[in-house]
């Protein structure tokens, strides 16, 4: 595209941590680059490239979920406020501060809802001069058709498990052993492999997740129940073990010396911090949990909600585990840390049990999509948890 004609809309497909967003970045350096020319680009030295690693440059523009709902909102009609698809539209009409491209990034754009993706829909029909909207989503059926046909589509997948554990060895930030571990946790998700190896904490939560999973397939529905708020105080944690540090600007993903290095930033599976009016829950629901926000005693509502994606992400995971080990294909098993575990609890379980358990879980983050409660979410898939032989 680069040495060509980049198309006026793309959108990036894939699963998170891919590296949808880090690309996206890639290319808006690359068509702000005033260092060099065709494919060439970005030369990442020049002042265009410079203040995109920065993520000052005047001309790029970006879009995110925020708020309560983790949404992009449409915004005001006369006087739209930052961060919205109204403010964007606005901002894209004006002339280029450098007087070059301009460049649009919307992450997560699967976060829009129809009035929202209406609102863009104008944008992306008559886009002004000299200016590309690249859009990364996680599901493109979330996504208007009307979105979809007018938009360039390039799939992102999954990283082979060596060429992750490659990046991470290139990065120093795991040995060999560790490296191999940590990239079939991430199920070929390089961003999320990285997260995983900056934060050895958040390698210490995950696992109590896990175990916590496979213990309560020999609970009571009572004892499941009881540990629903421990399950989401620990994922909220291990959510903000995960998330990038906020420090300095130079970790976002915009700091990249190499194209290569684009999906080492691009951890997606921690969501960008929610702003800080989001709505709360009381006291009396997050009393004494250890996730609970410097003892404040109350948690948003876009946290708990993105705390139980990342759980049902890893429940996910522990079910497809669990499927394979009864099945005996313990060579595509992704936590070979716990393989005599998952095989003995396996060997509990009713044939099926742990599959009609994995379609249960992604239909919940289906739902947990269109803005279902997160506690009802995580109370009924307790309560349907496979159920070992042992215990009943």
């Amino acid at each position: 595209m680069l040495a060509a004609r980049v198309p006026h809309a793309l959108l990036l497909v894939g699963p998170p941590s891919v590296g949808k967003h880090a690309l996206a970045l890639d290319l808006a350096a690359a068509l702000l680059c005033t260092g060099a020319s065709g494919d060439a680009r970005p030369c990442r030295a020049c002042r265009g490239c410079r203040m995109v690693e920065h993520g000052n440059h005047p001309d790029l523009h970006l879009l995110a979920p925020t708020g309560p709902g983790n949404q992009i909102r449409i915004g005001e009609d006369q006087h739209p406020e930052p961060g919205t698809v109204r403010r964007l539209a606005v901002d894209l009409a004006l002339l280029p501060v450098e007087g070059g491209e301009r460049v649009a990034v919307v992450r997560d754009a699967q976060r829009m809802n129809d009035v929202a993706q209406s609102a863009m829909l104008k944008t992306l029909e008559e886009p002004p001069p000299r200016t590309t909207l690249v859009l990364c989503a996680d599901d493109e059926e979330l996504l208007l058709p009307t979105i979809r046909s007018r938009c360039a589509r390039i799939r992102l997948g999954t990283v082979g498990i060596r060429d992750v554990e490659r990046l991470l060895d290139e990065l120093g930030l795991a040995d060999a052993p560790t490296a191999a571990r940590l990239a079939r946790v991430a199920g070929g998700r390089p961003g999320l492999a990285v997260a995983y190896a900056r934060s050895p904490e958040a390698e210490r939560l995950r696992n109590e997740l896990v175990r916590t999973l496979l213990d309560l397939l020999g609970r009571s529905r009572s004892e499941r129940l009881g540990a629903a708020r421990d399950l989401l105080a620990t994922a909220m944690s291990l959510a903000r073990a995960l998330e990038p540090p906020v420090a300095a600007p130079a970790d976002t993903p915009r700091r990249r010396g190499k194209a290569a290095a684009g999906p080492v930033a691009d951890a997606e599976a921690p969501a960008p911090a929610q702003d800080a009016e989001s709505a709360t829950t009381d006291v009396a629901t997050t009393e004494a949990e250890p996730g609970a926000a410097d003892g404040a005693g109350k948690v948003s509502a876009a946290e708990r909600r993105r705390a139980l994606a990342l759980l049902l992400d890893l429940w996910r995971d522990v079910a497809r585990d669990l499927e394979c080990a009864a099945r005996g294909a313990t060579a595509s098993i992704r936590d070979v840390a716990l393989l005599e575990e998952l095989g003995a609890a396996a060997r509990t379980l009713p044939p099926g049990a742990a599959l009609e358990a994995l379609e249960r879980l992604i239909r919940a983050g289906e739902l947990l999509d269109v803005n279902a409660t997160p506690e009802l979410v995580l109370d009924v898939l307790l309560i349907r948890w496979p159920r070992s032989d042992r215990a009943a």
